[in-house]
């Protein structure tokens, strides 16, 4: 039995315009979507089901699930162009 919760990362792909979560606590997770929020969504989804199937079995009926996104923007600056946007 595991006491622990479950690290989900989330990045954009600017390429394929999607953001794509991955987790090291689940080998093989990989879920895109066009919005965070519904990557959430996805994720909550796709682990309550391999958890069920083949997971690992928790101490507790609820497993704490850290969701992290990251982007990066970029800030242009203001003095080489008289303002200051982002992109």
């Amino acid at each position: 039995m595991r006491h622990a919760s479950i690290i989900v990362r989330a990045v954009w792909d600017e390429e394929a315009s999607v953001w794509v979560a991955s987790s090291d606590d689940f080998a093989g997770l990989s879920i895109e979507a066009a919005s965070l929020d519904r990557l959430r969504d996805k994720v909550f989804g796709a682990l309550g089901d391999l958890i069920e199937l083949n997971g690992p079995s928790y101490e507790t009926s609820e497993i704490p699930v850290h969701f992290m996104a990251e982007s990066l923007m970029r800030l242009r600056n203001a003095s080489r162009e008289g303002r200051t946007s982002a992109y």
